[in-house]
């Protein structure tokens, strides 16, 4: 949604100029700095607003807020009761975590387009993007921490040892397949951390490309007719890419504690 038109920008320039990050360094060691500050602020956020409510919670008749956040506490503990088979007690708190903090990451994508990078420009800040899930550095730093999450936990729950056989025994036991068993469970291994973000990434950053394209195709009293019908469709999108986050980091740290077959 976009509260004003592209102006003077033709409509080529307007869509780059919305998926242009303010960035700092070059090379590798660039950073997203609009990303990294609304990921960081939306994740201070939660943690305040999840504090103050358990600090003012009540026995008696909760308020709204507490009721939500009751509900959607006991949501994701059940989830992660019926997924996670061992016995931890990080998974649940994690699993909450990467729920809200998608959930509101991916919710920036709602705030019009135009609203806070032409705020930025009258305090004279080039560039502005606002929906840090739509920026696959995030998504993939998110992502990596899963995979280190995976090897952590299969090293914990099964040792060192059973950390090599998970890699050269399986599918194949049998000490010739070794080769082929490495190569097969570490491109499966690798796919889980990249289809986790690029998943992600994808689906944010084209639901943000259509919000910019509608901005910039339309005038601005007509963008209405696109816009409204696209972001109550979208927030189905925004929950249900953070609900699949959510769960597939719980199966893959379940398949990396599960010790049946060792």
């Amino acid at each position: 949604m976009s509260v004003s038109s592209p102006g003077e920008l033709t409509t080529q320039a307007y869509i780059k100029h919305h998926l242009e990050n303010l960035q700092v360094g070059s090379g590798f060691w660039t950073l997203n700095i609009d990303s990294l500050f609304f990921s960081v602020l939306l994740g201070v956020l939660f943690l305040w607003i999840f504090r103050s409510v358990a600090k003012r919670a009540t026995s008696g008749v909760p308020g709204k807020l507490q009721c939500f956040i009751e509900i959607l506490v006991g949501f994701v503990d059940n989830n992660v009761r019926e997924i996670f088979q061992g016995k931890n007690r990080l998974i649940a708190p994690l699993a909450l975590t990467i729920f809200v903090w998608v959930f509101l990451m991916n919710l920036m994508d709602l705030i019009p387009v135009d609203f806070l990078p032409y705020s930025a420009q009258l305090l004279g800040i080039p560039y502005l993007r606002v929906v840090p899930s739509a920026d696959v550095s995030v998504t993939m730093s998110m992502s990596i921490g899963v995979f280190l999450l995976i090897i952590i936990y299969t090293i914990k729950y099964k040792g060192g040892l059973g950390f090599v056989k998970e890699y050269t025994l399986h599918p194949f036991n049998h000490w010739i397949f070794i080769p082929v068993n490495l190569v097969l469970e570490t491109v499966t291994l690798v796919a889980k951390p990249i289809s986790l973000g690029l998943r992600l990434f994808g689906n944010m950053y084209a639901g943000e490309l259509i919000f910019i394209l509608i901005a910039g195709l339309l005038p601005w009293w007509s963008q209405w007719l696109l816009s409204v019908p696209w972001a109550i469709f979208h927030i189905l999108i925004i929950t249900l890419q953070a609900f699949i986050f959510m769960v597939l980091t719980i199966v893959y740290l379940s398949m990396a504690s599960a010790t049946e077959e060792h």
